[in-house]
């Protein structure tokens, strides 16, 4: 059974390091390098879900998907497609549609990071506004009935950006369950992966 923990846009593979420090399954959780799936070709929200599913559908059986943010929304929207692949899925401060305030608040931030913070990823910084570019009309509103299985869904209480949708993905998900963790902002994974380790090892016994 796999267990693929996908990073969010500011983060690489490392950032769940300490959350799966803190688990039993660590040696069954794969964590991809999200951006060098693309392997070369242009940035954009369409090449990269496309690469996901590639990469998502070499594994032969059911898949453990849990995302974080971009992670989250390309968990989700493999989900939505392949819903006999996916045996449970966690979303981490995912957002079901991208707001305007989100990739007004997304592209600020871009701008004042300097270059040399996306060489890490692999990326120039262009290539970031140009994936943004690329997602600003997500919306997986109407689509979350095609999802069928077993789903948590997981907010830092600081996050009020994505609260909201952390609701609404609890209430339209079928068989969802939603978790607040306390005192957290968005990057739950770095901020504490202690009790994020718990709250999903919890949610996997009993999936």
């Amino acid at each position: 059974m796999a267990y693929i923990f996908i990073h969010g846009s500011g983060q690489t593979s490392s950032s769940w390091n300490e959350t799966k420090s803190y688990m039993t399954k660590v040696n069954d959780i794969i964590c991809p390098e999200v951006f060098s799936l693309l392997e070369g070709k242009e940035v954009n929200y369409l090449n990269l879900y496309s690469a996901f599913v590639e990469y998502c559908n070499n594994f032969s059986e059911s898949l453990n998907l849990c995302g974080l943010s971009l992670g989250g929304i390309l968990a989700l929207n493999y989900a939505i497609d392949y819903p006999q692949k996916v045996k449970t899925l966690v979303l981490i401060c995912t957002p079901h549609k991208i707001p305007s305030i989100i990739f007004g608040i997304q592209t600020i931030i871009f701008r004042l990071l300097p270059k040399s913070f996306f060489n890490k990823f692999g990326l120039q910084k262009k290539d970031m506004f140009k994936l943004a570019n690329s997602m600003k009309n997500l919306d997986f509103s109407t689509k979350l009935r095609n999802i069928t299985c077993s789903t948590l869904i997981i907010c830092g209480s600081k996050d009020s950006i994505n609260m909201k949708s952390a609701k609404y993905l609890s209430e339209n998900i079928q068989d969802a369950n939603i978790r607040i963790i306390e005192n957290t902002g968005h990057v739950i994974n770095e901020e504490n992966p202690k009790i994020l380790a718990l709250e999903l090892e919890s949610f996997y016994k009993q999936s």
